[in-house]
């Protein structure tokens, strides 16, 4: 059953981001099929972004997933784009990993799905040219394949 209080974390955070979802994001949790509703579910949500209006990526779909272990929101969600349309940013690889420094050392428990989601979006707003990290290849290739494993080297700005 895993940790109630990362439960009952996660049902307040899917409240809030099902009632008041910042602009441009929308939330799905789980697999969906017969055991919509159990824990497991629970752990996996999906997030729908759309890129601003007057960004680079206007007009553009992307899904976020999130997985949650028992320890969250004392350790960071794992958090990659995924699907067919990974953005095309200096700080998000083709695998769909996110090169952001509050899915890692900079996490707290104060941060949440929402915050995590503005940040996300803050990150692809800014944006002034469309092209992936300079190591992308390498890290592609050589990479764990949960992100929350990688050991980031912040590219300055």
């Amino acid at each position: 059953m895993g940790d109630s209080s990362c439960m009952r974390r996660l049902a307040k955070e899917l409240q809030q981001l099902m009632g008041e979802p910042p602009a441009g994001v929308k939330v799905e949790v789980g697999g969906g099929g017969d055991e919509a509703g159990t824990t497991d579910d629970m752990r996996t949500w999906t997030v729908n972004v759309d890129g601003a209006p007057g960004t680079l990526y206007e007009g553009e779909h992307f899904r976020l997933q999130f997985r949650f272990s028992d320890s969250y929101p004392f350790s960071s969600p794992e958090v990659m784009f995924v699907g067919e349309h990974i953005p095309i940013h200096p700080h998000i690889y083709s695998n769909g990993h996110i090169c952001l420094s509050i899915l890692a050392d900079d996490w707290t428990p104060a941060l949440s799905v929402q915050s995590v989601c503005l940040s996300i979006l803050s990150m692809l707003s800014s944006c002034k040219e469309k092209k992936r990290p300079p190591d992308n290849a390498l890290y592609v290739r050589t990479c764990s394949k949960n992100p929350s494993k990688t050991r980031w080297w912040f590219h300055g700005e």
